[in-house]
């Protein structure tokens, strides 16, 4: 396998590499920190190396100097609380952790070696080249959100990495020459793995916001950055800003491309966004464990009406898989699914060079995460449309609802319900129903506090573009859904009865 980051020696000196805030690093920049990093990681002979995952210059530099090392990375969400950041850092065992100067880290680390990482621009260059380890060298060790359980660490291998960079490379166009934006964490594959390493990997450029907010996605994308990546929750605030901000609209309509993930992006913030830019979202669909697994693909816009882009994103959807990558719907004993008809729900299951290895310390966890026949279980509902364009329906564990005899996804009513007009925030779930099996709860937060839509005419409105077995029963009202960092709905954060 080539190197992770041919850029680093291919792409020109001075171009940039990293700009987070006013602080930047050039291609030889980079070269020179990281690789002395590496340089001081392989000299102390670390089996792991822990990072202490800020949004910041050091955290990307200490991430590419631990790949050059060929020593995996375990990023650290700065948020994890004392118990949760105790089970990782026993169950990985770093040799030492890689952190910014000035960072205080909490008495979780005890006595574990910490070096700081130095991102002047004056580094020492390395003084050896490691050579590219082989495609199966673990190269990140992420730890997954915890939600049955400790957190279990994936085990991602460097074939994983180059394989989805490269599909997403394919599927987008994405060459040296795009500039990306984006605020998103960097202890997640999202902002990690795509956001930081797949612009280097490309010998492209990233301009990270530190903070996520409307002004920021303006000035860059005004400023000849080509490409957003983003979650949800900042498309909605994007789409809330653009009735009144025409220059954010025209920033996003510069834009070659608006990239939505970690969750799904409701249908009514895509169309609110489409209409004022003449941009489409486009969204890809993966996970920790099994990084990109479909997209729409990207082609240049044509400025005649009549002509449909092949691959054209489409709102609800998340596009097609990626090439190398295999992908099936399977009943619940296990049945291939054979018909897409776009409605018939199942579990998605994948195989491919983009899934992990392990979960680390966990042989249990992983057998029971693979079929005997090598397909890894994703636990995510979908359909599948007659030309291959996949629609999440839920997680299997917490969206599919079994209600009257049909199997309902709870993606597809929560969309319904957020094209309401009295609807600010919507999550649907099932309760036990002595009658139905499972009946169907709409969690809102409404528009007006006020005055909040009722239950019969959240029904009626669901009924009406949906199908009538597919009509909230229950209706309870929030001041705000609980979500995670990555702005997915906590649905086992909901309260009970």
């Amino acid at each position: 396998m080539s190197s992770l980051f041919p850029g680093l020696t291919g792409a020109p000196a001075d171009r940039p590499a990293l700009r987070f805030g006013e602080r930047s690093l050039t291609y030889a920049e980079l070269a020179a920190s990281a690789g002395a990093l590496a340089d001081r990681i392989t000299g102390a002979g670390a089996g792991r190396v822990a990072v202490w995952a800020t949004p910041t210059l050091e955290t990307a530099v200490g991430v590419v100097a631990a790949l050059l090392a060929g020593v995996p990375a375990v990023p650290l969400n700065p948020k994890s609380g004392e118990s949760e950041l105790g089970h990782i850092l026993k169950d990985s065992s770093p040799t030492l952790v890689l952190a910014s100067p000035g960072d205080q880290l909490p008495d979780a680390f005890g006595a574990l070696e910490r070096v700081d990482i130095d991102v002047r621009p004056t580094a020492a260059p390395a003084t050896s080249a490691s050579p590219e380890p082989a495609p199966e060298t673990p190269a990140l060790i992420v730890y997954t959100s915890g939600t049955t359980g400790p957190p279990k660490g994936a085990v991602i291998p460097r074939r994983a990495i180059a394989t989805t960079l490269d599909a997403l490379a394919d599927a987008w166009q994405w060459t040296s020459e795009d500039v990306l934006v984006h605020g998103l964490p960097l202890f997640h594959v999202h902002g990690l793995v795509l956001g930081i390493l797949g612009p280097l990997r490309r010998g492209g450029s990233v301009r990270h916001l530190g903070r996520f907010g409307t002004e920021g996605v303006t000035r860059e994308l005004n400023d000849g950055a080509t490409m957003l990546f983003g979650v949800p929750t900042m498309y909605h605030r994007i789409a809330e800003a653009l009735p009144g901000d025409p220059e954010l609209a025209g920033a996003l309509g510069r834009a070659r491309l608006l990239v939505s993930g970690s969750a799904a992006l409701p249908v009514h913030d895509h169309e609110r966004i489409t209409a004022a830019t003449g941009r489409r979202v486009v969204e890809r669909y993966g996970m920790t464990e099994t990084l990109m697994l479909c997209s729409s693909r990207w082609t240049p816009p044509d400025p005649r009406p009549s002509v449909r882009a092949d691959g054209e994103p489409r709102a609800g959807t998340v596009g097609v898989p990626l090439p190398g990558v295999e992908l099936r719907l399977v009943e619940e004993d296990g049945a291939p699914i054979t018909a897409y008809d776009g409605e018939t729900v199942g579990e998605i299951q994948v195989r491919g060079p983009n899934l992990f290895t392990e979960y680390l310390n966990r042989p249990d966890a992983t057998a029971a995460a693979f079929t005997a026949d090598g397909w890894f279980r994703t636990g995510d509902m979908a359909v599948r449309d007659p030309d291959g364009y996949v629609r999440i329906v839920g997680r299997k564990a917490t969206d599919l609802i079994k209600s009257g005899g049909y199997k309902i996804g709870a993606g597809e009513i929560e969309n319904a319900l957020l094209e309401h007009a009295g609807v600010r925030e919507a999550a649907v779930t099932g309760e036990p129903d002595a009658d139905l099996g499972e009946r169907i709860v709409a969690w809102i937060v409404p528009a007006d506090p006020q005055s909040p839509p009722d239950a019969d005419e959240l029904a009626n409105h669901v009924a009406g573009r949906l199908a009538p077995h597919k009509r909230p029963r229950v209706v309870r009202y929030l001041d705000a859904l609980p979500r995670n960092d990555m702005g997915k709905i906590m649905k086992r954060a909901l309260p009970s009865g």
